[in-house]
């Protein structure tokens, strides 16, 4: 029994090849394949070459503990080794009493026989108990397994085809299409539109967008330090295509992957034990002296003061032994646990290890996952702004009306207080709309952002105020009505071709994330998405792209002489196109625009950590269209009117925080237990994040990136850990070492996390906590609880019940301990004051 740490052991090396770092070229070069190897793929012939070269597409599978070593590991103490001894000198004296004496005393033989009946039983009945309540650490690497696809369409001799995913090779070209799982870490060579959903590995809440050209590597940086949500010309095994198709070639299958490295720090693990554990042997070894010390005394006195026989001597010494030997000490400890599990389970937290139960009471550091555990893992609107107001809208709502936008013109109205004395480019720069490559970021995975230093962002003459009137075309408190949502919530509804899931919810929705926001913002303010489509058919459209980054769609509403025309993208990029804006949102009544009012607000959205869209429309004459038309970006950004598009509104969104994590964290922090988060995602996003939760604060200002944590020693690592509460664009081998150095600075430390890219980090903490909804398989068999609920706030009822477990453990502990070293003084002090037998007798002390 206790808790799975890192196993140090030898790993075998392999070269290190940066593939996002080279060009396609140079990718098969490393591959020794031949030259045309992106048309024709692998020969048949090569491709068995190369499966008997590199094995099966497969991750490697953890040596499993026999029957015979799960006993050993429960046995191999000194206290039950004591009692062994016990039993073979009771078994013996049985026996030589029986064959060796002439008229031998059934009594003694009998109780001979008990004693050794009833010290087998204890022993048999803890090991059983120990065996059970055992995690078996071999189901995380099956969760993993399982997460592999199981066919692949690769090109080989020429031709299409399907082969099972465990014979894919590194050099196979793979075809990918929406809906496909990765069969292998690929390197990309073609891309149309491609997409995947990588949250699950790197912690990115979007779709990464995929592209083929060389990923550029800061100059004197290492180009293994880009992390993995930056390498976006990589696809990799087991993440999903979430968007588009695309062409890749295998550069790594089976442990050599991505998820094959997760596998392996996953798989090689070792126990490391509990405090109670730890004080229990440690108590035990004290007591083996003691006892022994004991055991030699009673002995001597009963053979030479009491005059007894050489084996009567030994029986009454073993007598006084086993009296001071805690027998049962293990099985009120598993009572202890199994009591506290069971009411820990009504409160939606399942112990999957019972020693976890009494770590939870000493944990003082909690590193939390933020993605789908501190936040929803859903991209959600939370506010739209117009031309003169800001409407919240509640991202928990469940009824669908208008009133769940309500207008609060405080809300989101200035700048973060870190940004406020900074440029416009500059905070946009630093925050979830960058498009600039800085260190540890070579690009922004937000579909739309702004790239400053191709589009410089400013504010020429300061921002004006709107000309609008306060309380147009609503009072502040009040709500819109849900014709207004409607038209201005169109643009994002029908320039889409996203599909939201049942309900609103994410089940069954197909697209991308940051775009179904807006779509489940309008749902849940009662629009019937599926009617509003039927009534403004498409008629032609502009698809998305990253290099103009907007998508357009043209509509017919009825007008007999006009299409409308609906526009969404990068805000900075709409805003330079547009000649009006629709009055407080009403698209009926338009203004020239205010550049300088709409540039400040998106530096403002920017500055809180929030990703910006922009809503806008016109129309065209019915002439100027072919029904069906693709029409290519000049239809928006080549006109010779150059600004024509009315900007309806902001959308600002973001993946919220759990409502019910600050208080939580709250209470955490008044119970003295630190509250850290570690992440995939963007510095400035989970900066944000951090505020809002109170996890950034006086005490912990600031963040960290992985990759900075990559260029510390381990002793800098040790006072990073204790200067920050963020930690950024986190690699599965950075949360590692994150939760060692706390370990190292005498902390106990709980992981708390959902993805894949979590699970060898709950294996190395004290305390793994895995999300039971959202969760994945992976995470939850490498954790030693799951929270049924996905509720980051049962995480602090359940350290309650852990400390309330410490304390009746300590307790235990104190009690049991000197009851049994009383019996065993009873019998050496009444064999010492003159009794010529023992005052217990072996089957006594063991009932």
């Amino acid at each position: 029994m206790g808790k799975d740490i890192e196993n140090t052991g030898d790993v075998p090396e392999r070269e290190v090849i940066s593939w996002h770092a080279l060009t396609v070229d140079e990718c098969i070069a490393k591959l020794r394949a031949d030259p045309d190897l992106c048309k024709k793929g692998l020969t048949s012939s090569e491709a068995a070459r190369r499966l008997e070269e590199y094995g099966p597409n497969k991750m490697s599978e953890a040596e499993k503990e026999t029957l015979c070593q799960k006993i050993w590991k429960q046995v191999a103490n000194v206290l039950v080794c004591i009692l062994v001894v016990v039993a073979l000198v009771s078994a013996a004296r049985g026996i030589v009493e029986q064959v060796a004496v002439e008229e031998p005393n059934s009594t003694t033989i009998l109780t001979s026989w008990v004693q050794v009946g009833l010290i087998v039983t204890v022993i048999t009945v803890n090991t059983c108990i120990g065996i059970l309540q055992e995690g078996s650490a071999e189901k995380a690497a099956e969760a993993l397994k399982n997460m592999l696809s199981a066919d692949a369409r690769v090109i080989r001799d020429g031709k299409e085809m399907m082969i099972p995913a465990i014979e894919v090779v590194p050099g196979d070209v793979i075809i990918l299409s929406l809906g496909d799982r990765c069969p292998a870490d690929m390197r990309v060579i073609e891309s149309t539109n491609l997409a995947c959903q990588e949250a699950a590995l790197t912690g990115e809440a979007v779709p990464i967008d995929k592209k083929i050209s060389v990923i550029d590597v800061p100059q004197g940086s290492n180009p293994e330090q880009i992390a993995l949500g930056d390498r976006h010309n990589m696809t990799f095994s087991a993440t999903l295509v979430a968007q588009g198709s695309g062409v890749g070639i295998a550069i790594a299958t089976g442990d050599e992957t991505q998820i094959g490295t997760i596998n392996k720090l996953v798989s090689q693990v070792e126990k490391k034990k509990t405090n109670v554990l730890e004080q229990i042997d440690q108590v035990s070894k004290l007591l083996a002296v003691l006892i022994l010390i004991a055991t030699l005394t009673t002995f001597f006195i009963a053979f030479f003061a009491a005059e007894q026989s050489a084996f009567e001597a030994v029986s009454t010494s073993l007598v006084c032994c086993v009296a001071m030997i805690p027998e049962g000490l293990e099985a009120i400890v598993t009572l202890v646990y199994a009591w506290a599990t069971t009411n820990m389970a009504k409160q939606n937290a399942i112990i999957r290890a019972l020693p976890a139960v009494e770590t939870l009471g000493s944990v003082t550091v909690i590193c939390s996952d933020k993605t789908g555990t501190l936040t929803q893992n859903v991209m959600s609107l939370t506010a739209f702004v117009t031309s003169n107001a800001h409407y919240k809208f509640d991202v928990n709502a469940t009824d669908r009306v208008p009133t769940n936008f309500v207008r609060e013109d405080s809300y989101l109205a200035e700048r973060a207080q870190h940004q406020f004395k900074r440029s416009v480019s500059q905070v946009i720069k630093d925050g979830a709309n960058s498009g600039a490559p800085r260190k540890g970021h070579i690009e922004s995975s937000n579909h739309y952002s702004i790239d400053t230093s191709l589009h410089p962002v400013e504010v020429e003459d300061g921002a004006a105020p709107s000309s609008v009137p306060s309380d147009f075309p609503f009072p502040i408190g009040g709500s819109p009505t849900s014709e207004w949502v409607k038209n201005a919530l169109s643009v994002g509804v029908l320039c889409s071709k996203c599909v939201l899931g049942e309900n609103g919810g994410r089940e069954g929705e197909i697209g991308n994330p940051t775009e179904l926001s807006i779509l489940r913002a309008a749902y849940f303010s009662g629009i019937s998405i599926e009617s509003l489509k039927k009534e403004t058919p498409i008629v032609a459209e502009v698809p998305f792209s990253s290099e103009y980054k907007f998508m357009a769609t043209v509509h017919d509403t009825g007008d007999a002489e006009n299409y409308d025309v609906f526009v969404k993208g990068a805000p900075d990029r709409m805003v330079k196109l547009c000649s009006t804006q629709a009055k407080g949102g009403v698209v009926t009544e338009t203004e020239p625009i205010n550049s300088n009012y709409w540039i400040e607000k998106i530096a403002v959205l920017s500055s809180h950590g929030l990703r910006v869209l922009a809503l806008c429309r016109a129309t065209v004459p019915k002439s100027s269209v072919v029904k069906g038309e693709n029409l290519g970006p000049e239809f928006v950004n080549g006109r010779p009117e150059m600004q024509w598009l009315t900007i309806i509104g902001l959308c600002a969104i973001m993946d919220p925080p759990r409502p019910e994590c600050v208080q939580a964290i709250r209470e955490a922090k008044g119970a003295g237990v630190r509250v850290a988060m570690i992440t995939g995602d963007h510095k400035d996003t989970a900066t944000a994040i951090g505020h809002m939760l109170g996890i950034v604060d006086e005490n912990y200002p600031s963040a960290i990136t992985g990759p900075e944590l990559d260029e510390m020693s381990d002793e800098e690592m040790k006072d990073a850990v204790m200067t920050y509460n963020v930690f950024a664009r986190a690699s599965p081998q950075n949360k590692i070492r994150i939760v060692k150095a706390l370990q190292a600075q005498k902390q106990i430390s709980s992981m708390t996390g959902d993805g894949v890219n979590d699970a060898p980090a709950l294996k190395a903490a004290d305390m793994g906590v895995a999300m039971g909804k959202e969760g994945t398989d992976v995470a939850r068999e490498a954790s030693e609880m799951i929270l049924a609920d996905d509720n980051f706030a049962t995480i602090v009822t359940a350290v309650k019940e852990g400390r309330t477990v410490w304390d009746n453990l300590r307790k235990v502990l104190y009690i049991n301990t000197p009851i049994n070293n009383a019996q065993g003084m009873s019998v050496l002090f009444g064999l010492a004051f003159g009794l010529n037998q023992s005052p217990l007798s072996p089957i006594q002390v063991l009932y």
